[in-house]
């Protein structure tokens, strides 16, 4: 029997030298730096090089809540991106960087699936170019640098109990979200309580998605925000004087990876922030240079679009001033089955009822996004046990919610399974029908902002925040702070913060557990219910399936 598994197919995919790829795009090789054969980053000379020139056509890919029954939001976007350069259009695709954490926990990779993936899987997977380990190294260094100006006199009158700034690392490892350091002796320094959160949730990791250049990274990196004084006045990294050696280590880090899909089609793949306790999207560099290379570029934003387009549209595309022409909403039977109430295990059955309940939740989805002034499409990523009766309950449904649905059947066929949808998508950016806006202005105050995002978004009647939220909030807006946009931190399996909640509920309130100021990245994240920034592996991680082979070959990974 033939292995049908992403990683099979990976292997078995017949690669072109990343030169070649680079061409495609006009990128010679001399503006590449090469890591091995198959993936390079990009120079910023000839990024800097392109400014001058017009943008292609954005298209944002994005998904409904995700269930067990997975939805293949990645797997389309790779899909869609096949689709466009099969029917003759010059096209990019954009998306995030793999953490280590979920690939030895149980959400899995970011490359894709099937027969619509980016390549060299294997190294996306693990260790890449090195991006996550440089962006965890400088986060940590400032870290240290915090704890060492203390020990050394602390003259900036740090209060060691308003210490903000936690350490990080890429892997899920609960027993480290709450941890007592410089415990020893007086030369260890002063015990004090922190804590580590995954590196995908670090400011850091989305300062690197949001600064332009290395002047932009280096200025953000000096405003983030580490500590306070007893009188709460805020201590910046360029107090602390790490801000220059932080820029240092990410130097490198800034260039965008490019490499392939198994079309042998160009793949920016640069920076991974999660959707649900951080931003969600790709850099900003990746997807600008991509903009000024190809005519059409497909990126996507992290888990349902309650969550990363949401942030893709209120937070990047505000902050780089960036303007999607068209939508792709990926969908499947069998999470409408699921959201409609059916366990995982009947999911092979027909059951176009159950499939007409759980749409509702699609539903909500597709207006939230047209709500954005943006056109939307759906795509229904084919599995084998779809019946037609089920795919035409969607079609329908979809139809009666002013958009349009098409099924995609990329993951067996490659662009072959696209190419309607990709035809449609292109139709619909170059008609130019889009007319984006945010959800909210800049001058509406912060809990308004949130309160907004609660009510239209996830439907809720409102938020929960005591007294004490509600008057840093306040302190914020009084120090300068009001502008920013905010980054909601929530469960990525429903509309509200209870992750069992499936569909479109109503009747439900956000409590906000706590917000933090990321003032170098330029957002507020506001943590709702029990989501937390550092998560943990699950009963039976996938890291106990994960080995190496008599030939040396990696085993277990997807």
């Amino acid at each position: 029997m033939t292995d049908m598994s992403d990683i099979a197919i990976a292997r078995a995919a017949r690669k072109l030298p990343i030169q070649q790829i680079g061409a495609k795009l006009g990128i010679g090789p001399d503006d590449l730096v090469p890591y091995g054969h198959d993936k390079a980053k990009v120079g910023q000379t000839f990024i800097d090089s392109v400014q001058d020139r017009p943008d292609g056509k954005l298209i944002l890919v994005t998904a409904i809540n995700p269930t067990p029954a997975g939805e293949g939001k990645t797997t389309t976007t790779v899909g869609l991106g096949d689709g466009l350069c099969a029917i003759g259009k010059r096209a990019a695709i954009c998306i995030r960087e793999a953490s280590l954490g979920p690939c030895f926990g149980m959400k899995g990779g970011a490359a894709g699936g099937g027969y619509a993936q980016v390549i060299p899987m294997e190294d996306m997977n693990l260790h890449f170019t090195g991006d996550f380990h440089a962006i965890t190294s400088a986060h940590n260094l400032l870290a240290a640098m915090i704890d060492n100006h203390i020990y050394w006199g602390n003259a900036l009158d740090i209060d060691i109990r308003r210490i903000v700034w936690r350490r990080v690392m890429d892997m899920n490892d609960r027993a480290l979200r709450q941890v007592n350091v410089s415990l020893g002796g007086v030369s260890n320094g002063f015990p004090r309580e922190t804590g580590f959160d995954i590196t995908v949730a670090s400011e850091v990791m989305a300062i690197l998605c949001l600064a332009r250049n290395l002047d932009d990274l280096q200025r953000r990196l000096g405003d983030i925000i580490v500590a306070y004084t007893r009188d709460r006045t805020p201590i910046t990294c360029r107090q602390i004087k790490a801000d220059g050696a932080m820029t240092v280590l990410l130097r490198d880090a800034m260039q965008p990876n490019l490499v392939q899909t198994l079309e042998n089609n160009p793949a920016f793949v640069h920076g991974g922030p999660f959707a649900n306790i951080a931003h969600g999207c790709n850099s900003v560099t990746a997807t600008t240079t991509a903009l000024k290379l190809a005519d059409y570029v497909v990126t996507e934003a992290g888990f349902g679009a309650d969550l990363g387009a949401e942030k893709f549209l209120n937070i990047k595309c505000r902050k780089a001033g960036l303007s999607p022409a068209v939508v792709v909403l990926v969908a499947t039977v069998r999470a409408m089955k699921m959201n409609g109430g059916v366990a995982k295990g009947e999911l092979g059955l027909e059951n176009v009822a159950a499939v007409q309940a759980g749409c509702a939740n699609l539903g909500q989805h597709i207006a939230n996004v047209q709500g954005f002034g943006v056109p939307v499409v759906v795509a229904i990523n084919h599995f084998s046990g779809d019946t037609q009766a089920e795919i035409d309950a969607v079609t329908a449904y979809v139809a009666g919610q002013g958009s349009e649905a098409i099924l995609c059947r990329h993951w067996a066929e490659g662009s072959d399974g696209t190419r309607d949808l990709a035809t449609r998508v292109a139709a619909i950016a170059d008609a130019g029908t889009a007319r984006f806006q945010t959800l909210y202005p800049d001058d509406m105050p912060l809990l308004d902002k949130i309160e907004t995002i609660a009510t239209r978004i996830y439907r809720a009647d409102g938020v929960a925040a005591d007294a004490k939220i509600r008057a840093q909030l306040t302190q914020w807006e009084a120090q300068g702070f009001g502008h920013l946009p905010i980054c909601m931190a929530k469960t990525q399996y429903s509309f509200s913060t209870d992750p069992d909640l499936r569909g479109a509920p109503r009747g439900h309130t956000v409590p906000i557990r706590e917000v933090r100021l990321s003032a170098g990245a330029g957002f507020i994240v506001a943590i709702c219910g029990d989501i937390m920034t550092m998560p943990g592996l699950p009963r039976v991680p996938a890291a106990e399936s994960i080995g190496l082979n008599a030939r040396g070959e990696i085993e277990g990974l997807f």
